[in-house]
C-alpha cells in the first residue's frame, strides 16, 4: 500500500502546500516532495509576514489613522505574497537552470527586498534617527532663513541705503544748526566773535543765521517725516513676512518616511560602523524577500513535478480528445439532421404530387376555355404553383 493511500494532510500541511503553489490532489502521493515543499511554504510565510509588518510600519510613518495604515500594511503584504506565489510557480524542472528567467526573477525580488528592508531598518535605528532628523531640521531652518534673507536682500539694502542717506542729511544739517547756534550764544555772552556782550549787530545777524538754518532742518525733517516712516513700516512688513514664512514652513516640518530615510544616509555619511551594520542588515532582510525563490531552486527535483509534468501532458492530451470528440459529434448532428430533412422535404414534395397535378390541369381546362395566350398561361402558373427557392 502507498503511503499517498492512508496519508491525510493537516490543514497546516494544507495552507504550506498552498503557500508554494502545490497542488494538493498530487503532493499528498509525494512522501518526499511533501516536506520539500513545506519548507518552500514556510519560506513564503515568513516573508509574508515581514512583508506585511514592513508596510504596515511604513504606511504609520505618513498616515495616522491605526485601521487605516494597518490595513494598508496588510494590503500590499498580500500582494507580496501574490508575487512571490507567481515567481515560485515558474520555477521548476524546466528553467531551473535557464539564466535568464532567474535572473530576472531575482532582480524582482532583489528590487522588493531592498525597498522593503528601509522600513524595518529605520524601526531599528529609530533613536539614532529621530536625533539626525532633529539636527537637520535645524540645518533646513538655517537654510531657510539664508534664503529668505538673500530673496528681501536687495529690497532691503535699498530702504536701508535711502533711510541712511535722509538721516545723513538731517544730521549735516543739524551740525549746521548746532555751529550757528554756539556762534550766536558765543557772540551774545561775549565768548566768541567780536567779544561784545548782548545782541549788537553781529549778534542780530548770526542769531538770523541760526534761525534761518534750523527753520530749514526742521523744514527737511518734516518733508522726509513721513518717508522715513514708510521706510520703516516697509521693514517691519517685510520682516514680518519672513517671520511668517518661517513659521510656515517650521510647519512643513517632519519626520516622515523620507525625512528618516534622508536622515539615514546623512548618519551613514561619517559613521563607519554604523554603515557595516547598515549593508550587513540590508543583507539579511533582503535575503528574506529572497528566501522563496532561492529555496525554489536550491531544492532537487522530485516525483511531484514529474506528476506535475505527467498530468499536464494527459490534461492536455484530454482537453484535445474533448475537442475532436465534440467536433465529431457536432458533424454527426448536422449530418443526421440534413438527412432527416431531406427526407421530410421528399416526403413534402411527394404529397404535393398530385394535388399539384390537379391544379395545374384544372388551369388548363380554364386556359383552354378562356382561350389565353401561352405567355399568359405560364405566368399565371409561376405565380401560383411554382415553388420559389428560398434565400
Amino acid at each position: 500500500m502507498y503511503a499517498g493511500e492512508t496519508y491525510t494532510p493537516s490543514q497546516t500541511d494544507e495552507l504550506l502546500w498552498w503557500l508554494a503553489t502545490a497542488e494538493k490532489e498530487l503532493i499528498k502521493d509525494c512522501v518526499v516532495d511533501r516536506n520539500r515543499y513545506r519548507i518552500v511554504g514556510m519560506t513564503v510565510l515568513a516573508t509574508w509576514l515581514f512583508a506585511t509588518l514592513a508596510w504596515t510600519y511604513f504606511f504609520s510613518t505618513v498616515i495616522d489613522n491605526v485601521f487605516l495604515f494597518a490595513g494598508s500594511g496588510i494590503f500590499m503584504g498580500f500582494v507580496i505574497l501574490t508575487i512571490d506565489r507567481a515567481l515560485i510557480k515558474g520555477i521548476n524542472q524546466f528553467n531551473k537552470r535557464k539564466f535568464t528567467p532567474l535572473l530576472f526573477r531575482g532582480l524582482l525580488a532583489l528590487t522588493i527586498g531592498t525597498f522593503m528592508a528601509q522600513p524595518a531598518i529605520l524601526y531599528m535605528f529609530d533613536k539614532e534617527i529621530k536625533m539626525q532628523v532633529s539636527l537637520d531640521n535645524e540645518k533646513r531652518k538655517l537654510t531657510k532663513r539664508t534664503e529668505l534673507d538673500i530673496l528681501y536682500k536687495n529690497r532691503k539694502d535699498e530702504l536701508l541705503k535711502e533711510k541712511a542717506t535722509i538721516q545723513k542729511d538731517l544730521a549735516v544739517k543739524y551740525a549746521d544748526v548746532s555751529t550757528a547756534r554756539e556762534k550766536f550764544i558765543a557772540e551774545t555772552d561775549g565768548s566768541g566773535g567780536s567779544g561784545k556782550v548782548g545782541i549788537k549787530d553781529i549778534a542780530l545777524a548770526k542769531r538770523n543765521e541760526y534761525q534761518k538754518l534750523d527753520e530749514e532742518y526742521k523744514a527737511l525733517q518734516n518733508q522726509n517725516k513721513d518717508r522715513v516712516t514708510a521706510i520703516d513700516e516697509e521693514l517691519v512688513q517685510m520682516e514680518t513676512t519672513i517671520k511668517k514664512q518661517e513659521t510656515d514652513f517650521l510647519n512643513y516640518l517632519n519626520n516622515g518616511f523620507l525625512t528618516r530615510i534622508e536622515a539615514l544616509n546623512n548618519l551613514l555619511k561619517d559613521n563607519g560602523a554604523l554603515q557595516f551594520r547598515y549593508y550587513l542588515i540590508l543583507i539579511i532582510l533582503m535575503l528574506i524577500e529572497l528566501m522563496p525563490v532561492i529555496a525554489k531552486t536550491i531544492l532537487p527535483v522530485g516525483v511531484y513535478d514529474e506528476k506535475v509534468k505527467q498530468r499536464e501532458s494527459l490534461e492536455k492530451i484530454m482537453a484535445q480528445e474533448s475537442s475532436d470528440y465534440e467536433k465529431e459529434m457536432k458533424r454527426l448532428y448536422n449530418k443526421l439532421a440534413m438527412q432527416q430533412d431531406t427526407e421530410t422535404m421528399e416526403e413534402f414534395f411527394r404529397m404535393q404530387k398530385e394535388e399539384q397535378k390537379a391544379k395545374l390541369n384544372h388551369f388548363g381546362k380554364e386556359w383552354k376555355r378562356n382561350d389565353e395566350n401561352v405567355q399568359g398561361f405560364w405566368e399565371k402558373i409561376k405565380q401560383q404553383m411554382i415553388a420559389r427557392p428560398e434565400n
